[in-house]
């Protein structure tokens, strides 16, 4: 029986199925739409298609992230079955639920002070936070222990890319991430902007690019920039999206054409509704193994 359990929060956008499969725990965000409060439950309780297509509608939507009364509540269960815990974080640039965490952290470590309790900041988001976490369940498999883990997550994490573009402006500007004249003067043009996450964990814009086709060519030579080994990448690469599966795929295609020997066939996940909240639909994500982000 393993001495300790990894844990992350939902908007690591895997599956229920991939978390249940791979032991990995979570715990939910939560989101409001048009002032009904939901769990981010990995599409349990309101499936993707229908959360996007109420965005699309014009649904206001609204998230909060988990307090600590909640991650005290969420991890005592385990510390009580005598299990030591590494929970990371979804990134410290969009939300501030790792300060959550660590409160609920101190709180228990008084009561229980013979367990470990780990507290990450990813630095990461979505998918890209969800191979983070596959890649340390592997490491659990293969008899690693927890303060290793805890070691090498904290080393690693700034090596892990994500890369985002959207074909779809609307949601950045209502939530002030890109102005009402930037967003209107690029749906004009079809400008598709590229973005990435930076070293601080926050999602910077980075190029203006005209046309989806553009766009597609150009987050997929970030990786050939970026990714560790080159061409050669042997890794494991995740995509997510938001109600445009086929943008996702395009990209898909054309990076397992490019990268041979990449571990697997490249998994694409729904971005989830906490993030997708404020990408709204359109948004395409690739995550991969790189050098390490310093900017």
């Amino acid at each position: 029986m393993r001495d300790y359990v990894i844990s992350c929060c939902s908007t690591a956008d895997l599956t229920k199925e991939h978390f249940e499969k791979r032991d990995i725990n979570y715990i939910c965000f939560h989101y409001e739409l048009d002032g009904k409060e939901y769990p981010d439950d990995l599409g349990q309780t309101m499936p993707f298609a229908d959360f996007y297509q109420a965005m699309s509608d014009g649904a206001d939507t609204k998230t909060s992230q988990i307090n600590e009364a909640e991650f005290e509540a969420y991890f005592e269960p385990f510390l009580q079955q005598g299990k030591d815990i590494l929970h990371v974080c979804l990134s410290s640039g969009i939300t501030g639920v790792v300060n959550s965490a660590n409160i609920a952290k101190q709180i228990l470590e008084e009561k229980y002070p013979e367990r470990k309790i780990y507290i990450v900041d990813s630095l990461i988001a979505s998918s890209g936070y969800g191979l983070l976490m596959d890649d340390l369940a592997d490491m659990r498999d293969e008899g690693k222990s927890i303060d290793e883990l805890y070691a090498w997550v904290e080393e690693n994490k700034l090596n892990l890319h994500a890369w985002f573009f959207t074909s779809d402006l609307t949601f950045f500007v209502k939530g002030g991430r890109v102005t009402k004249t930037a967003g209107f003067l690029g749906g004009i043009l079809n400008i598709c902007p590229l973005l990435n996450m930076d070293f601080k964990g926050k999602l910077i814009p980075r190029f203006k690019i005209r046309t989806k086709k553009k766009v597609i060519a150009a987050i997929v030579e970030q990786m050939m920039q970026h990714a560790q080994e080159g061409e050669d990448y042997n890794k494991k690469c995740y995509m997510s999206h938001s109600a445009c599966y086929e943008d996702a795929k395009a990209v898909a295609d054309l990076v397992e054409e490019r990268f041979p020997n990449m571990k697997g066939k490249i998994e694409i996940n729904d971005i989830g509704t906490t993030i997708g909240s404020h990408t709204g639909p359109g948004t395409v994500a690739l995550f991969f193994w790189g050098d390490k982000r310093v900017d």
